[in-house]
Protein backbone atom coordinates (compact mmCIF):
# COMPACT_ATOMS: atom_id res chain seq x y z
CA UNK A 1 0.00 0.00 0.00
CA UNK A 2 1.49 3.28 -0.58
CA UNK A 3 1.86 6.06 2.21
CA UNK A 4 -0.69 8.56 1.02
CA UNK A 5 -3.33 5.39 0.65
CA UNK A 6 -2.15 4.46 4.53
CA UNK A 7 -3.02 8.32 5.35
CA UNK A 8 -6.73 8.09 3.45
CA UNK A 9 -7.30 5.06 5.08
CA UNK A 10 -6.35 6.49 8.64
CA UNK A 11 -8.58 9.37 7.77
CA UNK A 12 -11.49 7.09 6.68
CA UNK A 13 -11.33 4.69 10.15
CA UNK A 14 -11.06 7.69 11.66
CA UNK A 15 -7.51 7.09 13.72
CA UNK A 16 -4.77 8.84 14.48
CA UNK A 17 -1.33 8.47 12.83
CA UNK A 18 1.85 10.09 12.45
CA UNK A 19 3.78 10.04 8.59
CA UNK A 20 6.99 9.61 9.06
CA UNK A 21 9.60 11.37 5.99
CA UNK A 22 12.81 10.92 5.40
CA UNK A 23 14.32 14.45 5.62
CA UNK A 24 17.94 14.34 5.13
CA UNK A 25 20.86 12.05 4.68
CA UNK A 26 24.77 12.37 4.42
CA UNK A 27 26.86 9.37 3.77
CA UNK A 28 25.31 6.19 3.74
CA UNK A 29 21.93 5.48 4.70
CA UNK A 30 19.42 2.83 4.53
CA UNK A 31 17.27 5.17 2.17
CA UNK A 32 17.23 8.20 0.27
CA UNK A 33 15.29 11.60 1.60
CA UNK A 34 12.01 11.49 0.82
CA UNK A 35 11.18 7.81 1.88
CA UNK A 36 8.24 7.38 4.05
CA UNK A 37 6.71 5.15 6.66
CA UNK A 38 3.15 5.34 7.91
CA UNK A 39 2.51 4.68 11.70
CA UNK A 40 -1.07 4.22 12.91
CA UNK A 41 -1.54 2.53 16.63
CA UNK A 42 -0.77 -1.09 16.05
CA UNK A 43 -0.30 -1.15 12.05
CA UNK A 44 3.02 0.39 9.70
CA UNK A 45 2.63 0.84 5.86
CA UNK A 46 6.35 1.91 3.91
CA UNK A 47 9.36 1.67 5.20
CA UNK A 48 12.35 4.38 6.12
CA UNK A 49 14.94 1.58 5.86
CA UNK A 50 14.24 -0.83 8.94
CA UNK A 51 16.53 -1.59 11.67
CA UNK A 52 17.46 0.74 14.89
CA UNK A 53 16.08 4.04 12.98
CA UNK A 54 12.30 2.71 12.17
CA UNK A 55 12.08 0.94 15.51
CA UNK A 56 12.93 3.95 17.45
CA UNK A 57 10.91 6.17 14.81
CA UNK A 58 7.91 4.00 15.45
CA UNK A 59 8.17 4.33 18.93
CA UNK A 60 8.25 7.88 18.90
CA UNK A 61 5.50 8.04 16.73
CA UNK A 62 3.18 6.09 19.07
CA UNK A 63 4.34 8.43 21.58
CA UNK A 64 3.18 10.85 20.03
CA UNK A 65 0.08 9.29 18.95
CA UNK A 66 -0.99 8.46 22.47
CA UNK A 67 -0.06 11.71 23.76
CA UNK A 68 -2.82 13.49 20.93
CA UNK A 69 0.73 15.52 19.84
CA UNK A 70 0.02 18.30 16.59
CA UNK A 71 3.18 19.70 16.31
CA UNK A 72 5.73 18.28 13.63
CA UNK A 73 9.30 16.51 15.41
CA UNK A 74 12.65 15.85 13.93
CA UNK A 75 14.75 13.11 14.75
CA UNK A 76 18.36 12.63 14.20
CA UNK A 77 19.86 9.23 13.96
CA UNK A 78 23.67 8.52 13.56
CA UNK A 79 24.31 4.49 11.99
CA UNK A 80 27.80 3.97 13.25
CA UNK A 81 28.98 1.38 15.60
CA UNK A 82 30.07 3.55 18.40
CA UNK A 83 26.39 4.75 18.85
CA UNK A 84 24.42 2.86 21.75
CA UNK A 85 20.89 2.38 20.20
CA UNK A 86 17.87 0.74 21.69
CA UNK A 87 17.11 -1.86 18.82
CA UNK A 88 20.51 -2.94 17.99
CA UNK A 89 23.43 -1.13 15.49
CA UNK A 90 23.39 0.20 12.54
CA UNK A 91 26.59 1.30 11.18
CA UNK A 92 25.61 2.65 7.66
CA UNK A 93 28.37 5.50 8.44
CA UNK A 94 26.23 8.07 7.46
CA UNK A 95 23.22 10.67 9.50
CA UNK A 96 19.75 10.67 9.22
CA UNK A 97 17.38 13.11 10.18
CA UNK A 98 13.72 12.29 10.15
CA UNK A 99 10.15 14.07 10.07
CA UNK A 100 7.65 13.04 12.13
CA UNK A 101 4.19 14.42 11.18
CA UNK A 102 0.96 13.74 13.56
CA UNK A 103 -2.07 13.21 11.60
CA UNK A 104 -4.77 13.71 14.37
CA UNK A 105 -8.59 12.72 13.79
CA UNK A 106 -9.92 15.40 12.18
CA UNK A 107 -13.23 17.39 13.54
CA UNK A 108 -16.51 16.12 12.13
CA UNK A 109 -19.71 18.72 11.27
CA UNK A 110 -22.63 17.78 9.98
CA UNK A 111 -25.33 20.34 8.39
CA UNK A 112 -29.11 19.33 8.78
CA UNK A 113 -30.68 21.45 5.89
CA UNK A 114 -28.99 22.34 2.93
CA UNK A 115 -31.13 24.84 1.73
CA UNK A 116 -30.32 28.34 1.08
CA UNK A 117 -28.14 28.83 4.58
CA UNK A 118 -26.54 25.27 4.99
CA UNK A 119 -25.38 25.49 1.32
CA UNK A 120 -23.44 28.46 1.97
CA UNK A 121 -22.18 27.28 5.00
CA UNK A 122 -21.11 23.93 3.50
CA UNK A 123 -19.07 26.14 0.78
CA UNK A 124 -17.18 27.69 3.84
CA UNK A 125 -16.63 24.62 6.01
CA UNK A 126 -15.38 22.23 3.03
CA UNK A 127 -12.60 24.91 2.68
CA UNK A 128 -11.31 23.33 6.47
CA UNK A 129 -9.40 19.93 7.19
CA UNK A 130 -12.72 17.89 8.72
CA UNK A 131 -15.27 15.49 7.86
CA UNK A 132 -18.45 17.41 6.64
CA UNK A 133 -21.88 15.63 6.71
CA UNK A 134 -24.46 17.00 5.02
CA UNK A 135 -28.04 15.61 5.60
CA UNK A 136 -31.37 16.68 4.20
CA UNK A 137 -34.48 14.86 3.70
CA UNK A 138 -34.62 16.41 0.16
CA UNK A 139 -33.12 14.57 -2.69
CA UNK A 140 -33.37 17.70 -5.02
CA UNK A 141 -30.99 19.34 -2.83
CA UNK A 142 -28.48 16.75 -2.89
CA UNK A 143 -28.20 16.34 -6.79
CA UNK A 144 -24.54 15.63 -7.96
CA UNK A 145 -25.23 19.20 -9.90
CA UNK A 146 -25.69 21.33 -6.82
CA UNK A 147 -23.19 20.15 -4.92
CA UNK A 148 -20.61 20.00 -7.40
CA UNK A 149 -19.18 23.68 -6.32
CA UNK A 150 -17.64 21.32 -3.60
CA UNK A 151 -16.15 19.70 -5.89
CA UNK A 152 -12.35 21.19 -4.67
CA UNK A 153 -13.51 20.59 -1.13
CA UNK A 154 -10.08 20.46 1.51
CA UNK A 155 -13.31 18.44 3.68
CA UNK A 156 -14.15 15.00 2.91
CA UNK A 157 -17.75 15.56 2.31
CA UNK A 158 -20.27 12.67 3.30
CA UNK A 159 -23.70 12.92 1.76
CA UNK A 160 -26.90 11.30 3.22
CA UNK A 161 -30.77 11.88 2.17
CA UNK A 162 -32.76 10.82 4.61
CA UNK A 163 -36.67 11.19 3.19
CA UNK A 164 -38.54 10.11 6.07
CA UNK A 165 -36.21 10.77 9.56
CA UNK A 166 -33.49 12.53 9.32
CA UNK A 167 -32.65 12.02 12.94
CA UNK A 168 -31.54 8.52 12.42
CA UNK A 169 -28.27 9.70 10.97
CA UNK A 170 -27.40 10.91 14.41
CA UNK A 171 -26.12 7.78 15.79
CA UNK A 172 -24.09 7.23 12.36
CA UNK A 173 -22.34 9.97 13.08
CA UNK A 174 -18.27 10.20 14.35
CA UNK A 175 -17.93 10.92 18.03
CA UNK A 176 -17.53 14.70 18.92
CA UNK A 177 -19.55 15.56 15.78
CA UNK A 178 -20.74 19.01 15.62
CA UNK A 179 -24.62 19.47 14.87
CA UNK A 180 -25.78 22.25 13.00
CA UNK A 181 -29.47 22.65 12.47
CA UNK A 182 -31.11 24.48 10.15
CA UNK A 183 -33.71 22.17 7.92
CA UNK A 184 -36.60 24.07 6.03
CA UNK A 185 -39.41 22.57 8.62
CA UNK A 186 -39.31 23.48 12.29
CA UNK A 187 -41.02 20.18 13.10
CA UNK A 188 -38.05 18.40 11.63
CA UNK A 189 -35.37 20.95 13.61
CA UNK A 190 -37.58 20.17 16.98
CA UNK A 191 -37.27 16.35 16.44
CA UNK A 192 -33.66 16.96 15.46
CA UNK A 193 -32.72 19.01 18.95
CA UNK A 194 -34.73 16.46 20.85
CA UNK A 195 -32.80 13.29 19.22
CA UNK A 196 -29.68 15.07 19.42
CA UNK A 197 -29.79 15.94 22.62
CA UNK A 198 -30.12 11.63 23.51
CA UNK A 199 -27.21 11.02 21.56
CA UNK A 200 -24.82 10.63 23.90
CA UNK A 201 -21.48 10.64 21.68
CA UNK A 202 -22.29 13.84 19.85
CA UNK A 203 -20.19 17.57 20.62
CA UNK A 204 -21.86 20.55 20.42
CA UNK A 205 -25.82 21.47 19.16
CA UNK A 206 -26.37 24.40 17.34
CA UNK A 207 -29.91 25.56 16.12
CA UNK A 208 -30.39 28.22 13.60
CA UNK A 209 -33.72 30.80 14.10
CA UNK A 210 -35.41 33.19 16.57
CA UNK A 211 -35.78 33.90 20.10
CA UNK A 212 -39.62 33.07 19.78
CA UNK A 213 -38.77 29.74 17.75
CA UNK A 214 -36.31 28.83 20.87
CA UNK A 215 -39.09 29.33 23.46
CA UNK A 216 -41.46 26.91 21.94
CA UNK A 217 -38.83 24.50 21.51
CA UNK A 218 -37.22 24.87 24.66
CA UNK A 219 -41.28 24.39 26.50
CA UNK A 220 -41.25 21.77 24.40
CA UNK A 221 -38.23 19.77 25.60
CA UNK A 222 -39.13 20.34 28.58
CA UNK A 223 -42.57 19.35 29.10
CA UNK A 224 -43.06 16.58 26.32
CA UNK A 225 -38.62 15.23 25.96
CA UNK A 226 -38.17 14.96 29.51
CA UNK A 227 -35.27 16.80 29.21
CA UNK A 228 -33.50 19.00 32.46
CA UNK A 229 -32.46 22.34 31.64
CA UNK A 230 -28.92 21.50 31.94
CA UNK A 231 -29.30 19.21 28.92
CA UNK A 232 -31.23 21.78 27.01
CA UNK A 233 -28.42 24.17 27.87
CA UNK A 234 -26.52 22.30 25.46
CA UNK A 235 -28.06 23.58 21.92
CA UNK A 236 -26.78 27.08 21.26
CA UNK A 237 -29.33 29.57 19.99
CA UNK A 238 -28.83 31.59 17.96
CA UNK A 239 -25.99 30.42 15.72
CA UNK A 240 -23.03 32.44 14.80
CA UNK A 241 -21.70 35.80 15.62
CA UNK A 242 -23.49 38.44 17.56
CA UNK A 243 -21.70 41.22 15.92
CA UNK A 244 -22.62 39.97 12.45
CA UNK A 245 -26.56 40.81 11.85
CA UNK A 246 -26.98 40.28 8.04
CA UNK A 247 -29.39 38.27 6.78
CA UNK A 248 -28.67 36.92 3.54
CA UNK A 249 -27.44 33.76 3.62
CA UNK A 250 -23.80 33.98 2.74
CA UNK A 251 -23.16 36.43 5.50
CA UNK A 252 -25.21 34.14 8.18
CA UNK A 253 -22.94 31.45 6.97
CA UNK A 254 -19.70 33.01 7.49
CA UNK A 255 -20.85 34.23 10.74
CA UNK A 256 -21.72 30.64 11.50
CA UNK A 257 -18.21 28.85 10.53
CA UNK A 258 -16.78 31.80 12.08
CA UNK A 259 -18.15 31.33 15.69
CA UNK A 260 -17.49 27.60 15.07
CA UNK A 261 -14.07 27.71 14.07
CA UNK A 262 -13.55 30.00 17.40
CA UNK A 263 -14.92 27.29 19.30
CA UNK A 264 -12.40 25.13 17.58
CA UNK A 265 -9.59 27.00 18.53
CA UNK A 266 -11.38 27.28 22.42
CA UNK A 267 -11.08 23.30 22.27
CA UNK A 268 -7.24 23.06 21.05
CA UNK A 269 -6.62 19.56 20.23
CA UNK A 270 -9.69 17.83 19.13
CA UNK A 271 -11.25 15.42 21.11
CA UNK A 272 -11.78 13.09 18.07
CA UNK A 273 -7.99 12.88 18.40
CA UNK A 274 -7.54 10.82 21.86
CA UNK A 275 -9.34 8.02 20.91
Amino acid sequence: MTWFAAVARLRARREAGVLVTVATVRGHAPRDPGAKLVVGRSETWGSIGGGNVEAVTIDRARELIAASAAGPELMDFALNDKVTNRHGVQCCGGTVSVLLEPLPVVRAVAIFGVGHVGMELARVLARQNLDLHLIDSRSDLLTEERLAVLGDAVAGVHVHHTPLLPEEVLEQLPRGTHILIMTHDHAEDAALCDAALRTAHLGSIGLIGSAAKWRRFRKRLLTEGGHDEAAIDRIKTPIGLADITGKDPATIAVSVAADLLLAFEAEGVDEGARR
